[in-house]
């Protein structure tokens, strides 16, 4: 039987822990430990450090934003791995041959993930690029969001069978808006039927295949006034129309697209009844103080679902695996014959 764990994940301030960090990490509230790049020197390093975590708080879940491209946390001892977008402009020439290339992105961040001592990255990324944001632009597999779909699903299926938990983000779809919700509000003025037949697609395609889903800090006046992570009626509308079981994750509470709903504690508790299961406070301490006040006694079930639960890979032996050699080379090769690499 499944135990509860806290709803609250943090992050951490370096490549180890400091006696504070000893302490709130044992808080009951605290239920998982996201890392960030300042966290990281090298693959080792990660395992060292998940492993101390453990020790202290061994059902405590562990998770990273690696996803290839710009957004890849761990760079030393692991593959660097290419932007879906990168993978995605194979589509229109050889579809299985880029569905091929998605799954073994998906396997191998999942292999070298657990081998790290991680749970779960917070990957694919299921927006649709519309050519308009910055802050997606080639983290997105396409402007197509039925090749977002074909391709994040067979991401999804590397993923799974490396033994790792899919999170699919950022419900609805963050693609078609230009402003940047780490720094503002951005609001998406289409309609709820414009999004069914563009943004959603994905989420519809592969809520009965993730075990997470991250939502937006995004607006969409035309269905509600608060931002998807706040918003009931998008949430309910991921569990009961979409139909999807697994586990709802606040993005980052701390940026400013999530200020809209009040104080850190105010976010929380507004996330947590509009039927998140896990809520993100990260580089801001002090609001990660009062979210945990905010949420004493409070407890979740369905995160504790996510850990990897297989035998870890020992990370020392992966290049003996001849498959590990072959995509890891293939997919490094891609990084290096891209012509036009996309970020920001």
């Amino acid at each position: 039987m499944t135990q509860p764990i806290g709803p609250v994940m943090l992050d951490l301030e370096g490549t180890t822990l400091t006696r504070e960090e000893r302490e709130l990490l044992q808080r009951p509230e605290v239920g998982g430990v996201i890392l960030f790049a300042r966290n990281i020197v090298d693959a080792a390093q990660v395992r060292e450090l998940c492993g101390s975590i453990r020790q202290l708080r061994g059902d405590l879940l562990l998770a990273i934003d690696q996803e290839g491209g710009r957004v890849q946390r761990l760079c030393e001892g692991v593959t660097r791995l290419p932007s879906m977008g990168r993978l995605g402009r194979c589509y229109v020439d050889d579809p299985e041959r880029a569905r091929q290339f998605c799954h073994d992105a998906g396997w191998l961040i999942g292999l070298e993930m657990a081998a790290c001592g991680l749970d779960l990255t917070f990957a694919p990324v299921l927006d649709v690029d519309a050519g308009v944001s910055s802050v997606i632009g080639d983290r997105s597999f396409s402007r197509d969001p039925r090749a977002v779909a074909a391709m994040a699903g067979a991401f999804v299926d590397g993923l799974h069978e490396a033994g790792m938990v899919a999170v699919g983000k950022h419900f609805p779809g963050h693609g078609g808006v230009a402003a940047d919700s780490h720094h503002e509000l951005p609001e998406d003025p289409r309609s709820l039927q414009a999004l069914r037949e563009h943004d959603l697609i994905p989420f519809a395609a592969l809520a009965g295949r993730l075990e997470g889903v991250m939502p937006a800090h995004v607006v969409y006046p035309a269905f509600d006034a608060r931002p998807a992570g706040f918003s009931p009626s998008w949430l309910g509308m991921l569990r009961e129309d979409l139909g999807f079981k697994g586990t709802i994750f606040s993005d980052d509470l701390s940026m400013a697209g999530a200020h809209v709903a009040g104080g850190p504690a105010e976010r929380a508790r507004e996330a947590l009844d509009a039927g998140c299961d896990m809520v993100l406070v990260c580089n801001d301490r002090p609001a990660a103080q009062a979210v945990l006040d905010a949420c004493a006694g409070r407890t979740t079930k369905r995160p504790a679902r996510l850990r990897y639960s297989r035998a870890r890979p020992d990370l020392a032996s992966l290049p003996a695996l001849s498959r590990w050699r072959r995509i890891h080379a293939r997919l490094e090769g891609l990084i290096e014959t891209d012509p036009a690499p996309r970020g920001g």
